[in-house]
């Protein structure tokens, strides 16, 4: 029964170990930009559904580290792509939008 304690103890120290070194060598900086982008992307994407224009909810939002946002996928009206753009440069920590949508007529 000990044996398989510590049998139990050996693997499992040895499946976290490997995990420690890798976060041990990301920068906390980097995890900072990463919280700070997604945050970013998700009040686009929660203003973009508060707008309740159906097709808004197909748009992708990638956002990098400097506030740069693009905006890709379709919608079915130019108003629907012009909204859509206004609503994300409206964001605090939104520096730029890059607006890809396509306009499908649908």
């Amino acid at each position: 029964m000990k044996i398989s304690h510590l049998a139990s103890l050996l693997v499992a120290a040895a499946l976290v170990t490997p995990l420690a070194s890798h976060a041990a060598d990301k920068p906390a900086a980097t995890a900072k930009v990463w919280v700070k982008d997604s945050v970013v992307t998700t009040k686009i994407k929660a203003e973009l559904a508060a707008s309740k224009i159906s097709s808004l909810a197909k748009v992708h939002v990638e956002t990098d580290a400097d506030g740069w946002v693009q905006l890709t996928g379709k919608v079915a009206t130019q108003a629907d792509k012009d909204k859509a753009e206004s609503v994300a440069k409206a964001v605090d920590g939104v520096k730029s939008v890059d607006n890809q949508l396509v306009v499908s007529g649908k």
